[in-house]
């Protein structure tokens, strides 16, 4: 699919932004400020960003527990999620989530999530949602490679069928579910599995945003269209561990460093789009020195923030009808 110069630039934008969120995170998560398990993202930009360029005000997203770069690709504010990191009173969540629960209703980003695969019967239920209104909306979950051995995520799958729902399935296989790899753990492939129950499977490069944008586009136009809901199955790697802290020791040696030397997302749009002549590689660092006075101006506040207090501890917890 064409794209506009400014559409490029939102994209490599926001590709920067997760890495650099998810870089300067693994920087300050062993010094003790930061509550809980943090899973970083960096390596799977491409894919947030390929998909959420191709969405609507309207739309949904669901994620993971490796969910930041979810959030950032669909807008969610960089600093509003430090805080929440952090577990500062003014995050996204008023502290009280952290990494793995950082939300944005606004931006249509209905929740990272905790449980595996536990994201999908929400999608679905946002789905139901898009169907009724009849707007053209659709909703959209992200599930990682492990994820999709769940029953949740078959369920949903099944129900997205039968209803006929604008249900979009981003399948991202990241080579491994916590310290297994997906050869291993997972039966058959991803492809055949999602097809067999009647669902289309548009596959992608998940280390190339172009060619996750166009199969996203693909893929999006089908469910808006209402012919049901189809996935995307893109294929990357995480640079980090399954959490903060992982070692690491089922990889192997120089799996990562060879990784970024050759197929780093980052890398690979800055080539196409300087080598198109679209951007000079100034006008690609002015973004990244943008972007890094935006992190360390987040970093800096969400140190120094309000921390909740016990009052607000069960605020949102239920809703009265």
């Amino acid at each position: 699919m064409q794209q506009s110069p400014d559409q490029i630039r939102r994209a490599y934008r926001q590709m920067r932004l997760i890495r650099e969120f998810e870089e300067r995170l693994h920087v300050e998560n062993p010094k003790g400020e930061i509550a809980g398990f943090t899973h970083l993202y960096s390596g799977q930009e491409a894919i947030a960003v390929g998909v959420c360029e191709n969405l609507r005000d309207t739309d949904y997203i669901i994620s993971t527990h490796r969910g930041h770069g979810h959030c950032l690709a669909r807008g969610c504010d960089p600093k509003g999620m430090m805080h929440e990191i952090y577990g500062r009173a003014d995050g996204l969540g008023k502290g009280r989530g952290g990494s793995m629960h950082i939300a944005d209703l606004d931006k249509g980003m209905l929740g990272a999530n905790g449980i595996v695969g536990g994201g999908q019967p929400i999608a679905v239920g946002a789905a139901v949602a898009c169907k009724a209104r009849q707007d053209g909306s659709v909703s959209v979950s992200f599930t990682g490679d492990g994820a999709s051995n769940q029953g949740t995520v078959f369920e949903a799958m099944n129900m997205a069928v039968v209803l006929k729902l604008p249900k979009v399935f981003v399948l991202e296989n990241n080579g491994y579910s916590e310290h297994t790899g997906a050869s291993y753990g997972i039966g058959g492939d991803l492809k055949t599995r999602t097809e067999g129950f009647g669902i289309p499977v548009w596959e992608a490069d998940g280390f190339d945003y172009f060619s996750v944008y166009d199969a996203a586009g693909e893929a999006i136009e089908h469910a808006r269209a209402g012919k049901g809901p189809s996935a995307i199955l893109a294929t990357a790697t995480r640079y980090f561990g399954h959490f903060e802290g992982d070692p690491q020791n089922y990889r192997a040696k120089d799996e990562v460093k060879n990784f970024r030397e050759t197929k780093d997302a980052l890398k690979r749009i800055r080539e196409k789009v300087t080598g198109a002549g679209i951007f000079t590689a100034e006008d690609l660092d002015s973004i990244d020195a943008e972007v890094l006075k935006l992190i360390d101006d987040s970093v800096g506040t969400a140190r120094n923030g309000p921390v909740p207090g016990a009052d607000i501890m069960m605020s949102d917890v239920y809703v009265d009808y």
